[in-house]
């Protein structure tokens, strides 16, 4: 698994969870310039929205999280 499914990328991001491919880009683009190490911001809220940007920008680990968010992989506990 390569995110948080703990973590809300979307509230991370500042977008809606209906948002579209290029209103994540232009979110995570204003995002970065905004928080960049070098333009003065936090490193870690830099990482923190890249990370986010990582998963909701591609197609199929935006679907994977989703799952996992809404309880579909792995929500129940199995006790054998």
């Amino acid at each position: 698994m390569d995110f948080d499914p703990k973590k809300n990328y979307y509230e991370i991001l500042g977008v809606s969870e209906t948002a579209t491919a290029d209103e994540i880009k232009k979110t995570f683009r204003k995002q970065a310039v905004k928080y960049h190490p070098d333009r003065g911001g936090s490193k870690e809220k830099f990482q923190e929205i890249n990370e986010a940007y990582q998963v909701l920008s591609d197609d199929q680990k935006r679907q994977q999280y989703d799952m996992y968010r809404k309880g579909g992989f792995g929500a129940g506990s199995f006790d054998f």
